[in-house]
């Protein structure tokens, strides 16, 4: 019988387009500090030795942005000048202005308007303790687990990827894992071979393990496949922040709206209303209302309530989508001031978001279950 497979992949937060989206995200942070009501949409592009910041930002905080890039680089390990990208020498500049008057009409804190269109997603599952797809919950886990190992071994870079292959039975159940594949960015001292067994025993096994799985068990494993990675993060490859939407959401598993994250403050629904598309999804699983949902939501610019809702639980739902629809606009205010006060977005909470991961991470307000035992009661279940 043919086998069922899902593939997700993840990328380590030294990855170039990780250290765009963690220096603008940075800049965020650094603005909602010293002014909650900072309006931010920061881009960042990094490549050998160079970093330019660009977007509109209107504040009343007061932020070196290029100190605030440099130590956000250093946090994530870029520190020796002979990698061709390293928080000390590279030379950054930036290309701010402030944001569109014509854009604030609608979007201002007295209109309450969404600050763009656009639809975006949110889903949970109840494969992984998380309520995550497994595939890209085991991607993200070796990719944090890489980002960890790069601060306990000094032979190993920051940049990295992971990709997990899981096999699934006809109805959608786990029944194993069929593939890892993992790539670090190494000194050139660090022998291939020991490089393979120090990744294999240190970031496979023990996250394998932790989700249930034991390593002699999966059938591929591929480390560093090409073999040497010694050139690697932005002198390797020019970095873009927002260019990884995929591995900010789901893997793949359910869909994406398109927007981006990284960078904008949350009266941007691209990245508010995702976080809430994921809190109500997550709700729902938590409630025992179903086993899977993916949550959408769309917006028009300037318009502060939504232009549609939908539930989708694939077949997997106690009571009807449509109800649990109903139920969520019963209990949920989604207007973008709404979910700003809900899951209290105005604060320095997103640089994590950018090295950790947006969804599956604990302690984030989107990732609480605290409606699951009122849509449960209102469900009558």
């Amino acid at each position: 019988m043919e086998k069922r497979l899902f593939t997700s992949e993840c990328v380590t937060n030294g990855h170039p387009d990780k250290v765009a989206d963690s220096i603008s995200d940075a800049i965020l942070d650094a603005c909602l500090a010293q002014d909650p009501g900072s309006r931010v949409a920061c881009e960042t592009m990094v490549t050998t030795n160079f970093c330019l910041i660009c977007g509109e930002i209107t504040t009343k905080a007061v932020v070196d942005y290029p100190a605030v890039a440099r130590e956000a680089i250093r946090k994530i390990g870029y520190v020796y000048p002979g990698d061709g990208f390293d928080a000390d020498t590279v030379e950054i500049q930036c290309r701010i202005h402030t944001q569109s008057a014509d854009i604030a009409l609608g979007t201002n804190d007295e209109v309450g308007g969404a600050g763009d269109q656009g639809m975006m997603f949110g889903g949970a599952c109840t494969q992984t303790p998380e309520l995550m797809p497994l595939p890209v919950a085991l991607s993200r886990a070796l990719s944090n687990r890489l980002t960890q190992c790069v601060h306990e071994n000094s032979l190993l870079r920051p940049d990295g990827k992971t990709q997990v292959t899981v096999e699934f039975d006809e109805n959608g159940k786990v029944l194993g894992v069929d593939t890892v594949v993992v790539s670090i960015m190494h000194s050139e001292a660090f022998a291939m071979e020991d490089l393979r067994t120090y990744v294999r025993e240190n970031v496979i096994a023990p996250v394998l393990k932790r989700y249930g799985f034991d390593i002699s068990q999966v059938a591929h494993i591929h480390i560093n496949p090409t073999g040497k990675f010694v050139i690697g993060g932005p002198n390797g490859d020019t970095g873009l922040t927002g260019r990884k939407i995929i591995v900010d959401t789901y893997g793949g598993y359910f869909s994406h709206g398109g927007g981006a994250f990284s960078g904008k403050d949350p009266t941007k629904v691209d990245r508010s209303a995702a976080y809430m598309a994921r809190y109500m999804a997550k709700n729902l699983v938590a409630a025992g209302l179903a086993e899977q949902v993916q949550v959408q939501l769309a917006y028009a610019i300037g318009v502060a309530e939504p232009v549609s809702l939908r539930v989708d639980s694939y077949g997997t739902g106690k009571i009807a989508d449509q109800e649990m629809t109903r139920l969520l606009r019963q209990c949920v205010d989604l207007t973008p001031g709404g979910i700003i006060r809900k899951l209290d977005l105005r604060r320095p909470i997103y640089s994590p978001t950018a090295a950790l991961g947006h969804f599956g991470v604990a302690d984030q307000p989107w990732e609480q279950t605290d409606l699951a035992e009122t849509l449960k009661t209102l469900a009558g279940i």
